[in-house]
């Protein structure tokens, strides 16, 4: 069924001449679709719940009814469209869907910014979320964007005691202390993207709550 439903929504954009929409099934029922143009990149297929990420698409005169007839036909209470934009996103877009409580299941999250307050603010800096969208379109594994990885294996406890304890605590028979660990470089901090985090996040637990 969900490799139907990619298959599918690939179709859907077959002979498009702009960058077809990046999809990726999420499981539990929530697919997510990164839209490059309007309307022609919407998803011709029914599905469960949706992550619609709009973030930097500016829209046109001929994309904010498509958009609202889209959204109102797909999300419910039951099958939300988690409705991911920032500033950057086209005002009119955002404007077209009309009052924010006026289509069910419809959640806007996205991190504020000037002329645009999300339903679901989160915080991130610009150039953090330019560069976690950038990564997936370049072909990160999505988890590696909204799952943070466990901690780090931990270093022999002999090493860090030999670290953290002054000599006369281990002996004169201690030793030097081994070379390595002062001069390992730390690991360059994940890459994540809090709106996408948050997103699949919240579907989890409309889940967990058995709201879906």
């Amino acid at each position: 069924m969900r490799l139907a439903l990619l298959l599918l929504l690939a179709a859907a954009c077959a002979g498009n001449a702009v960058p077809a929409p990046l999809t990726r099934d999420l499981g539990h029922g929530l697919a997510y679709v990164r839209i490059h143009s309007l309307p022609g990149d919407l998803p011709a297929v029914p599905g469960g719940a949706w992550i619609l990420d709009l973030r930097y698409v500016a829209g046109g005169p001929a994309a904010d009814g498509p958009l609202a007839s889209w959204v109102a036909s797909h999300s419910g209470r039951r099958t939300p469209v988690l409705l991911l934009a920032n500033s950057r996103t086209g005002p009119d877009l955002l404007a077209g869907l009309g009052p924010r409580d006026s289509i069910p299941g419809l959640v806007i999250l996205g991190a504020a910014g000037p002329g645009f307050q999300p339903d679901l603010a989160v915080s991130v800096a610009p150039e953090t979320e330019r560069r976690a969208y950038d990564a997936l379109e370049k072909g990160a594994p999505v988890d590696s964007l909204v799952t943070e990885a466990a901690d780090k294996p931990r270093d022999d406890e002999a090493m860090l005691a030999r670290e953290h304890l002054p000599d006369s605590a281990l002996g004169d028979d201690s030793g030097p202390a081994p070379a390595g660990a002062a001069g390992r470089a730390a690991p360059p901090p994940q890459l994540l993207d809090p709106v996408l985090q948050r997103a699949v996040q919240l579907h989890r637990a409309l889940a967990a709550l058995g709201r879906l």
